[in-house]
């Protein structure tokens, strides 16, 4: 797999031997301006900690002062944001962390020109509108959906691994590239043993599947989901209701596939039909399964990752695209489990 360099840090060194500047744009529109800002100028207060800038907001009016080549940077960002809001679209505070990203990295891709607009993929649907890539790995992990039938994306929680996927395949059925959306997930907190539960099948899986359930309310409005989990076009259920099946013109999530066992993955994988996509997401360093059992996913990724009409992305703690705090406790936790792994001995 590609390495996926850091603009951002890049950038930072070469800051440290640059003059200071001062930079002051003027926007057209003040409603616009004020929505680029954000309320209480928290955007531009997201832009200062992230690129150690100073800003001063004043009506349409913005000057930022810092390093040259931060205040560029700035710069650059507002600009992108700007352009998103006349589009008439939302900007929220991941979208700032977005554009921040996403203008580094045309940046280091043309540092002698202006940078290409639209350097991020992007999904588009009806309820949600355009959702770019917030990162790198989010960038390549949307190429991959649009280039290979079988795509396997493994990370830690937050990284936006199966909400984009959900929002990719709710693309494709809109888009008419599918006729079906089936969504997944090892029921391995209740062994697959499900009729213990009270309820009919949907109440005894629905909590095993909310994830999956919110992502599709983000991308769907709520009567088009449940009207097509009326009609199946849609459907949500445990891993082990896929046995014997050949799903074709489908787009097929496997959401947590990191506690599917051996048997099960090859029992999934083996159901791609005709005309289908299949995406499998899971953190391996996360899974639930009993000591000694190996991960389907683990092995899958493993087993295929020579064939090249397979499409593998791999998430770190640093593209973790909720929170900062989550950014924080993922990379604790990442840190940990590498202390742990060090031999005896070893500093």
């Amino acid at each position: 797999m590609t390495t996926i360099d850091d603009p951002l840090l890049a950038a930072r060194e070469r800051e440290a031997t640059e003059p200071e500047a001062e930079i002051t744009l003027a926007f057209e529109n003040n409603r616009h301006a004020s929505l680029v800002f954000g309320l209480y100028d928290q955007n531009l207060a997201k832009i200062e900690r992230r690129l150690r800038v100073s800003s001063f907001a004043n009506g349409n009016h913005v000057t930022l002062k810092g390093k040259a080549e931060a205040c560029e940077h700035a710069r650059r960002v507002l600009e992108a944001l700007y352009e998103r809001v006349a589009l008439g679209q939302a900007i929220t505070l991941g979208d700032v962390d977005g554009a921040i990203e996403e203008t580094a990295r045309q940046r280091s891709l043309f540092p002698d020109s202006e940078p290409a607009r639209g350097a991020f993929e992007q999904i588009m649907t009806r309820k949600r509108g355009s959702v770019r890539a917030r990162n790198a790995a989010q960038d390549q992990y949307l190429r991959a959906l649009k280039r290979y039938e079988l795509v396997f994306a493994e990370g830690p929680a937050g990284t936006g691994k199966t909400w984009l996927a959900v929002g990719h395949a709710v693309q494709l059925m809109e888009q008419g590239a599918v006729e079906r959306l089936i969504l997944s997930r090892p029921a391995v907190e209740a062994g697959e043993r499900l009729g213990f539960l009270p309820g009919d099948m949907r109440d005894k899986v629905d909590p095993y599947l909310r994830p999956i359930y919110d992502a599709l309310h983000d991308f769907m409005d709520a009567r088009m989901v449940e009207r097509g989990m009326q009609t199946g076009l849609i459907e949500v259920a445990p891993l082990a209701f896929m046995r014997g099946r050949t799903l074709t013109r489908s787009c097929i999530l496997l959401d947590e596939a990191q506690n599917a066992s051996s048997m099960q993955m090859k029992m999934f994988l083996t159901r791609l039909g005709e005309g289908s996509r299949m995406i499998v997401t899971g953190d391996p360093s996360q899974t639930d399964l009993p000591p000694g059992q190996k991960s389907g996913l683990s092995e899958a990724v493993s087993l295929l990752s020579d064939l090249d009409v397979v499409g593998r992305v791999r998430f770190s703690e640093g593209d973790v695209v909720r929170h900062d705090l989550v950014r924080q406790i993922v990379g604790a936790y990442e840190r940990a489990a590498r202390a742990n792994k060090q031999p005896r001995g070893e500093a």
